[in-house]
């Protein structure tokens, strides 16, 4: 009997699921639109019925070993998601107690999308025998996930290492973010942190660029990595000012857990050595001289293959993981 996980990534737009074991390895995956259902109830018997679909198309005898939820918002002490702005659910959303009735036998575990993606890069990815080491998520805004002592960081409230939300721009002229205060590290380092500015540098230069005949609903990061690759210079001049930025944040963020490493994961990370190289440069320029050169900067080693469901069904194997280590410590 084959031992899986479930691993589920609840987006604003589709829930991605996904039938994973403890390397890694997907044994079905299938999507179920969010946006469809305002009814939380309703999406949470759709779910079961997605899920019992796909083990039974798995085709094989499956005992399941717990469920992984990665979500925004979520808190990884109440089972909730908390007034999520990009979900059609509002107010406290109480996920695993809803899960628990379909699965009482077995763990329901959820965090946010970024402590997900640190998790499964410590038990898959890059960070496989790290004790400390940060994981930043680019992309529409920036999360990060903090591990400390092979632990991760959830804070008193769960809802500690919220990078994203350290204000490095503190003038007037910072930028409005979507918490509502202005000059977030997300406001610049993000998918859409990177298009707000290109379309900044479009006013202040005169370069000719293939984005001039853009508008900014139509660009993505995407297509401004393609631009840096094929050396258009506001695309390169942005990526520049981007690892700049992110580079400066993170040099104050080694001082607070003294990582290892920090892993760079999602759509922006795709650029490589246009974010990268800027990204270390100024992360190296800004440090606390203990920690200069001591620090690896890094791809994530998860990204692009099935990131999102890894992450969040890694939540269950670290979970059993612990619990093994704690029986063996009383056993001793």
């Amino acid at each position: 009997m084959k031992q899986l996980s479930i691993g589920i990534d609840i987006g604003g737009t589709n829930t991605k699921i996904g039938l994973v074991d403890a390397q890694g390895n997907m044994y079905g995956e299938s999507v179920l639109s969010t946006r469809q259902y305002p009814d939380f109830d309703q999406y949470i018997e759709e779910l079961y019925i997605s899920i019992q679909t796909l083990i039974k198309n798995a085709d094989m005898q499956i005992e399941l070993v717990g469920v992984g939820i990665g979500a925004p918002n979520a808190n990884y002490y109440n089972g909730t998601i908390e007034n999520a702005a990009n979900l059609v659910w509002r107010g406290v959303v109480p996920v695993v107690e809803k899960m628990k009735r379909f699965f009482p036998n077995i763990p329901v575990i959820i965090t946010n999308d970024a402590n997900a993606a640190a998790i499964g890069e410590m038990i898959y990815g890059g960070a496989r025998g790290m004790k400390d080491f940060i994981v930043i998520t680019l992309g529409t805004g920036l999360g990060s996930g903090f591990v400390a002592n092979g632990k991760l960081i959830y804070g008193h409230d769960s809802f500690a290492g919220e990078l994203g939300h350290v204000i490095v721009n503190r003038t007037s002229a910072g930028r409005a973010c979507g918490c509502g205060r202005k000059g977030c590290l997300e406001t610049y380092v993000s998918a859409t942190g990177i298009k707000r500015t290109v379309f900044k540098l479009l006013a202040d230069h005169l370069e000719e660029s293939e984005f001039r005949d853009i508008s900014f609903n139509d660009l993505t990061a995407e297509m401004i990595t393609k631009a840096a690759l094929n050396g258009d210079p506001l695309a390169i001049e942005a990526f520049e000012y981007t690892g700049m930025l992110l580079g400066q944040a993170l040099a104050d963020a080694v001082t607070i857990t003294s990582p290892e490493a920090i892993f760079l994961f999602g759509g922006l990370a795709k650029a490589g050595k246009y974010l990268f190289e800027p990204t270390k440069k100024y992360m190296e320029m800004h440090m606390l001289a203990n920690f200069r050169n001591k620090v690896k900067l890094l791809p994530s080693g998860i990204d692009g293959k099935n990131a999102a469901i890894l992450g969040a069904s890694a939540l269950v194997w670290e979970s059993i993981g612990n619990r093994e280590k704690t029986q063996n410590a009383e056993c001793d």
